[in-house]
């Protein structure tokens, strides 16, 4: 049998303190816990020292990120004015592995004073912090994966995979959804995708340019080139707001090649368009928009109308999704 090398015996390490303390959780205390952050009025302060205060800052993190406000509390600036945060209805959240975290003994009689509920993330759940807490959650582990057990390995793997377990558990109780995760992380991948809208890409109608059906050829061209979005739109005849067609450069182009060279002076915008492309609303999900580009199977499509009520109200490029990494 190969021997893992050092750096995976610590992660397997960390891994069995993991599933040891998860073999070990009581039931009825994990789902109080819960029920403490599901029925919370205010926000969750998480706090700690050290490397469980790194700990802590990840936890505020992750629950702030699917909708339930938590923020990370200096034990220390605590001391010094910061517990002014700390309101009725709270909860607060300490992990120690000690149990003993002079710091956090010395906050407790002062955030007790408000209307809170403490939750602890201990290493010794019987501990002075654990006997003042409301409930304690047992993040004990039997020693840290490193050769000198004074190091914080798996005390703080155990305490962050709890943190993430009530983050988990929260977010099912809550019934989030993904386009709930999504609207706390609009530059991310899944956010972009599942909250920009053809409206927050398009070129507005106030910064385009509509010709007249007939138009002559050098009015075109001209549209074209100082508008250079490959594009220009053609004004319907009957009322100037709607969409009459479109002229892609695409469109000019075979317009020219079939048409003999004697002929173009008799050009006019109506004999190049496209009297009734394929075009989008403005509330359609940017991504739906992109599908639809991609996906033509008739030509590639790098712009589109964009329609309200029978009335364009702007222009979409591939170029502005492809920009905004929905691509």
């Amino acid at each position: 049998m190969t021997t893992p090398p050092p750096i995976a015996e610590v992660m397997l390490a960390e891994a069995q303190a993991i599933t040891a303390a998860a073999q070990r959780l009581d039931a009825t205390h994990a789902q109080r816990a819960v029920d403490m952050l599901v029925a919370c009025t205010g926000k969750v302060l998480v706090t700690g020292v050290g490397k469980s205060g790194l700990v802590a800052q990840k936890i505020a993190a992750s629950l702030t990120s699917v909708g339930l406000m938590s923020v990370y509390l200096n034990p220390l600036d605590a001391l010094h004015g910061d517990i002014g945060v700390v309101r009725d209805g709270d909860v607060i959240i300490m992990i120690s592995n000690s149990g003993e975290t002079t710091e956090l003994l010395a906050v407790i009689p002062y955030v007790k004073k408000r209307d809170v509920q403490l939750l602890g993330i201990l290493g010794k759940t019987k501990s002075a912090i654990g006997q003042r807490c409301d409930l304690a959650l047992d993040a004990s582990v039997e020693r840290e994966a490193s050769p000198i057990d004074q190091v914080p390995t798996s005390s703080t793997a155990v305490a962050m995979a709890i943190g993430d377990a009530l983050t988990v558990a929260w977010m099912t109780a809550k019934g989030v959804s993904v386009n709930d995760f999504a609207m706390n992380h609009p530059a991310g991948s899944i956010g972009r995708r599942l909250t920009l809208m053809v409206r927050d890409l398009m070129i507005p109608h106030d910064k385009l340019i509509m010709i007249n059906a007939d138009a002559r050829l050098p009015e075109v061209v001209d549209a074209l080139t100082t508008q250079a979005i490959g594009a220009v739109l053609v004004k319907h005849a009957v009322d100037p707001a709607a969409l009459g067609g479109i002229i892609t450069d695409g469109d000019l182009r075979r317009a020219l090649k079939r048409t003999p060279a004697d002929g173009w002076g008799e050009l006019v915008a109506r004999d190049l368009m496209t009297t009734s492309p394929i075009a989008v609303a403005s509330g359609m999900p940017a991504i739906e928009a992109l599908t639809l580009m991609e996906r033509n199977a008739k030509k590639a499509i790098t712009v589109l109308p964009v329609i309200d009520e029978a009335k364009v109200v702007g222009m979409l490029r591939m170029h502005d999704l492809v920009q905004a990494g929905l691509s």
